[in-house]
């Protein structure tokens, strides 16, 4: 009978969509519990779970010219001060810059953010269980929606089925029921990954994010203790930087510096 024929077809997709996300699932969770778990983020790698690479280079070049040893107009240039960069987050921002000491930010955040450095901060995050990467992230959010597609094909099918006319031996009741089988386990596949997988943001893993919020809490703690919880310039300058690091560019207080990144943002977007 044909209805027999959907059904197996309808089993097979909710099978198949349903063991892809267990076991991206699985996988998922397996780098989550070897990640480091007793260990205190730095600035850069605070930046780079929370924003990426993109993320480094504007706290790299924030945290050079609180120091005025980098020059950020609010025309949306870059000028270098000092050409001696302190670690290799400076040094690809200085060469980002070129031999000339100056070019627009734009550029330059690009190209930082571009840089081998980078790229090893990132290598380092992900070896560590802190950060995702592309394959986890989108087979994870793939598997997901495969067992969505699943779950609209298996009522596609059964609505087939009972399209045939019926039989006294087999009522569509009957035919429903067993179509209902395949669709309840895509969702309670569904309903049980929203509960168990974890939620990945772009970068950052359950355990990265788990230690952004500890490192964000500690912040805001200093913060208010020294009179800001806003990063706005004033109190201890690791914790403004920290700010900048977990929440961007609108973390950052002074009027220049606003200025000069909100040039680049309006650049970017034209």
């Amino acid at each position: 009978m044909v209805w027999v024929f959907l059904l197996l077809l309808a089993w097979a997709v909710a099978g198949a969509a349903c063991t892809r996300l267990c076991l991206a699932a699985v996988r998922a969770a397996s780098v989550d519990e070897n990640a480091e778990q007793v260990r205190d983020l730095t600035l850069y790698e605070a930046a780079f779970l929370s924003g990426g690479p993109g993320r480094v280079a504007d706290l790299t070049m924030v945290s050079m010219a609180r120091q005025q040893r980098l020059l950020l107009a609010s025309t949306g240039w870059a000028t270098v001060v000092d050409p001696r960069g302190r670690d290799e987050m400076e040094r690809s921002v200085i060469g980002a810059i070129g031999p000339e000491g100056q070019s627009r930010i734009a550029p330059v955040r690009a190209a930082a953010a571009a840089a081998d450095a980078v790229g090893g901060l990132a290598e380092r995050l992900v070896g560590a269980g802190l950060a995702v990467t592309d394959g986890t992230r989108t087979t994870v959010a793939a598997g997901v929606r495969q067992v969505r597609a699943a779950s609209l094909v298996v009522l596609a099918l059964g609505v087939v089925a009972l399209l045939f006319p019926a039989t006294p031996d087999l009522p569509r009741d009957l035919v429903a029921l067993w179509f209902a089988l395949p669709l309840a386990l895509t969702l309670s596949c569904l309903a049980i990954a929203r509960v168990e997988v974890h939620p990945y943001s772009r970068w950052a893993s359950p355990a990265g994010q788990r230690l952004l919020a500890a490192l964000a809490r500690r912040a805001a703690s200093a913060g208010a203790g020294a009179g800001t919880s806003t990063g706005t310039g004033s109190g201890d300058d690791r914790t403004y930087l920290t700010f900048v690091a977990v929440r961007g560019i609108r973390a950052v207080g002074e009027p220049d510096l606003r200025a000069a990144f909100a040039h680049r943002e309006q650049r970017g977007r034209d």
